[in-house]
């Protein structure tokens, strides 16, 4: 029986492995991985469409769904999640000793419509009252001078963004004292490397996060799944299918790191920590699917809304193909 053969581009994830290995199949398709940074998978994808399926940014996908220009239709396999109290540096320097410090400040940041900045803005809003009209953004490359808004924006009148020198990069603009903060998804190397007066906006990121999650039961989705509306029109039984099995793939991850035999990761304490996260956050603590996670898209759609970034409120069924809204149940 042939199958359709269909280009994927990930990134190289436990939560993937079993599929790209092979030991994952996907009904009814014969896949070609492709092994990708995001920053790459992105940019790509949103420029040309030049994958079969691949990761999304949820952020930009859903500027392109309020336009109307979307070449892909999500499918809720939540390729990435992070807590984002780990992606706010500040100078030491300045006075900024909690986040409400931050108000009056200049702040960079990569892309403004980055998921990872409309979650970090979400946080200092809602919980510490900083909203983006109360700061400068400033946007340029984390390491490399020059890099560009992926997606036209049309942000409100009341906030204010600047474009970082265009022969500096933002970690050399932190390091130098250009700018008082940064929101990155990435360490920039002024802090990696320990230069003085950078540090975290939260002196224990991980502890701050977990407060979070414990009075909001928000983890923060990133990535998405996407597939070429062009190739749901003419196959409908690709969205399911592949939700089935990326969903297959992750819980053979989460089972493997489980495994005490022998760890499989090269880091102690692995099997502890996924211990910890269940009983912190349930046997499937890296959800799939809408259901289980329907009050934290609702924030962030509400969110990347107020802040300008789409031009309407999308709901949640337009980001994703109905067919992966509900699951058959035995």
């Amino acid at each position: 029986m042939s199958h359709l053969s269909l280009s994927f581009a990930v990134g190289n994830y436990d939560r993937t492995r079993p599929l790209i290995d092979g030991d994952v199949k996907i009904d009814g398709v014969d896949p070609v991985f492709m092994t990708l940074d995001p920053e790459e998978i992105f940019f790509r994808a949103f420029r040309h469409a030049e994958f079969d399926v691949c990761e999304l940014s949820l952020s930009s996908t859903t500027v392109k769904i309020a336009e109307g220009t979307s070449a892909y239709i999500g499918v809720p396999a939540f390729l990435s999640r992070a807590f984002r109290h780990t992606s706010l540096y500040v100078r030491t320097d300045r006075g900024i000793d909690r986040p409400q410090d931050l108000k009056g400040r200049r702040i960079g940041l990569p892309e403004y419509q980055l998921t990872a900045c409309v979650w970090a803005r979400a946080l200092l809003e809602d919980e510490y009252g900083v909203k983006p009209s109360d700061v400068t953004w400033v946007r340029g490359g984390i390491e490399h001078p020059g890099r560009p808004e992926k997606i036209r924006l049309n942000l409100p009148a009341d906030v204010r963004l600047e474009s970082a020198p265009a022969d500096r990069s933002l970690s050399q603009m932190l390091e130098n004292g250009e700018i008082d903060a940064m929101v990155s998804p990435r360490p920039p190397s002024c802090f990696e490397r320990q230069a003085a007066n950078v540090g975290w906006l939260f002196p224990d990121p991980i502890e701050a996060a977990l407060n979070y999650y414990g009075r909001t039961r928000i983890f923060p989705v990133m990535h998405i799944l996407g597939i070429r509306r062009d190739l749901v029109e003419k196959h409908g039984f690709l969205p399911s299918s592949i939700l089935k099995a990326f969903t297959a793939a992750k819980d053979m991850a989460v089972r493997r790191l489980a495994d005490n035999s022998a760890t499989k990761v090269t880091l102690p304490f692995v099997e502890e920590q996924v211990a910890r996260a269940q009983s912190l956050m349930g046997q499937d603590y890296w959800s799939y699917g809408v259901d289980q996670n329907r009050d934290l898209l609702e924030t962030f759609l509400r969110h990347h809304h107020a802040q300008g970034l789409s031009k309407r409120r999308v709901a949640i069924e337009e980001l994703f193909h109905p067919t992966t809204l509900e699951s058959v149940k035995i």
